[in-house]
């Protein structure tokens, strides 16, 4: 089994700051959070990663789902959530999501997000794969979560002169703090460090205590050769999660988006990704011999789970030996005017404009590639992880709500409802006196780095193991691979310095490590988790998975 550090190497602290909560991220997740408990406790630090606008909420082209309108209802938002999720869904959690969520949207458009509108001045909805009925919110065509991100930075900016308020922007968290155990034996929260980019009264790495921490870190992307997510999704808010002793679960299962725009196989990083509402309206997928495929393997077709189509594409690439497929819209320019894709899908004709492509004259190539994670830190419906004062809101955490596969719009949904929620429990817990501030104790066992050097080896033994289709082999392959890389950078062999891409380098490790523990231990293939040695699913896995880092640093499954 593996083993991993339970604390990064960084100098210390050389600046403290204090506060009742610190909530890190600044997408849909971590600014409702940040926003919700600035009216409801005296002093509130948020940090990001990049500048206030930068969250990943900034990239979601898709919409946001809610049952709004008066012909749809929770109990079937529910039924198509549970459908997606592969058996894997928690109820209630998902109960939550659903009949919460109109109410959520509703405050957003109060906060100032402009959402498309139909004939009658409403909110227009449109149809995304896995959902039965039009629920789905659009702003500015595709791109909803830009002006999502925009309504909520231009609320939190207006309160920036609040002294119940900070803003650390160009900062990454490094490590939960947490305290001597309680009678439980667990290990409370109790602030985080965090290293600053720029100069002031803010820079290098300092502490933030507080009684409680929300990470709202984003996803895990870059743990893998390609994405749709930003650079910054690295992973580090479950890294951090793992390295304080907060379980994490259903790790495994990795949302591959279908239809990413191809640039050829060399290609790295973020990719541009064509949005499932395109499918939506009505574009087909071919091969490259021409053939629609889609209709033969699901009664959905092109709108079957994001998880049934990407394994049928990898399936028909296999088949007619290629490295990707065609996304078809030309029908869409024929039936409903040339114009049509531009107005209705502005961002993605610019960028395929940029790539040479002109989808009103010719199919777009597209392959799978990770794009969502629908694991991270087990939290209950209030956001609380089993490390007391720790709580995890957004795509970082296992709230339940998305079990084996997330379904299309759910994530801008899901962080609203949960954030609110978090925040409301944070802000009467607080009241209660049930949080209160402890004195950080250093963990366990030496820190440890892993050099930036190895990022792209880390990136190629996880797309290669725990990948679009896995098996024993590779899974195994992934393992031994990992901890050679971790071996190396012990031995003092290599350069490896506490620093930006140090600290990044190691968290994208310590994901890998343990989203392949993961995804060996679940023998059955289910939703974003597919095992082509165990092709099938098996009912005697309709249970999760958890990983935990023992006191000794190593992975325990169970």
């Amino acid at each position: 089994m593996a083993r991993l550090h339970r604390r990064l190497r960084a100098p210390q602290p050389g600046w403290t700051a204090s506060a009742d909560v610190v909530v890190v991220g600044s997408g849909i997740a971590g600014l409702t959070a940040a926003l919700e408990l600035r009216t409801r406790v005296p002093r509130v630090l948020l940090v990001t990663k990049g500048a206030l606008s930068s969250g990943s909420t900034v990239w979601a082209q898709g919409g946001i789902a809610a049952a709004l309108d008066p012909t749809d209802s929770p109990e079937a938002h529910l039924a198509d959530t549970l459908a997606a999720g592969g058996g894997l869904c928690d109820p209630r959690a998902v109960e939550v999501l659903v009949t919460e969520g109109p109410a959520r949207v509703s405050e957003l458009v109060a906060r100032g997000a402009v959402f498309d509108t139909d004939s009658g001045g409403g909110i227009a909805l449109g149809r995304e794969g896995g959902h039965h009925a039009d629920r789905i919110a659009h702003a500015g065509g595709d791109a909803t979560g830009a002006e999502i991100s925009r309504a909520l930075v231009a609320q939190l900016e207006a309160v920036r002169t609040d002294p119940g308020i900070e803003v650390i922007e160009n900062a990454l968290v490094l490590d939960v703090l947490t305290g001597s155990p309680g009678p439980d034996g667990r290990a409370p929260a109790c602030g985080v460090t965090l290293h600053v980019r720029g100069a002031g009264s803010r820079d290098g790495v300092g502490a933030a205590l507080a009684p409680a921490v929300v990470l709202a870190t984003g996803g895990i992307g870059q743990v893998f050769r390609s994405s749709t997510n930003p650079p910054a999704a690295t992973g580090d808010g479950i890294a951090a999660a793992l390295r304080a002793g907060a379980s994490v679960g259903d790790l495994e299962f990795v949302q591959f988006h279908p239809t990413v725009l191809w640039l050829g196989s060399g290609a790295k990083g973020q990719l541009p990704l064509i949005s499932e509402a395109v499918r939506g309206e009505g574009a087909v997928l071919l091969d490259e011999l021409g053939t629609r495929f889609m209709p033969a393997v699901h009664p959905m077709a092109e709108l079957a789970p994001r998880d049934v189509v990407a394994h049928a594409i990898v399936r028909q690439m296999a088949a007619t030996g290629s490295d990707h497929v065609l996304l078809d819209a030309r029908g869409l320019a024929t039936a409903r005017g040339r114009d049509f894709l531009a107005r209705r899908f502005p961002t993605i004709t610019a960028r395929l404009l940029d790539a040479g492509i002109d989808w009103t004259e010719e199919p777009v190539p597209v392959a799978p590639a990770q794009h969502y994670h629908s694991g991270g830190v087990v939290t209950d419906v209030d956001g609380r992880s089993d490390v007391p004062g720790l709580y995890a809101v957004g795509e970082v955490a296992c709230t339940g709500v998305h079990g084996a596969n997330r379904l299309a719009s759910n994530s801008l949904l899901e962080g609203l409802v949960f954030a609110t929620r978090a925040a409301r429990d944070i802000a009467a817990r607080l009241a209660a006196g049930d949080l209160v501030q402890h004195e950080p104790v250093e963990r366990d066992g030496a820190p440890g780095l892993v050099p930036a050097a190895a990022r792209s080896r880390v990136q190629a033994i996880a797309t290669a193991g725990p990948g679009v289709i896995r098996d024993e082999r590779g899974l195994l392959g992934a393992r031994t691979h990992l901890a050679a890389v971790l071996d190396a950078a012990d031995e003092g062999d290599v350069v490896a310095e506490p620093q930006l891409a140090e600290w990044e380098t190691t968290n994208v490790h310590q994901v890998a490590s343990a989203l392949t523990e993961a995804a060996l231990r679940r023998t059955e293939s289910r939703g974003g988790h597919f095992r082509s040695d165990f092709p099938a699913v098996d009912p005697a896995w309709a249970r999760r998975v958890v990983v935990r880092l023992g006191d000794d640093g190593e992975l325990v499954v169970s």
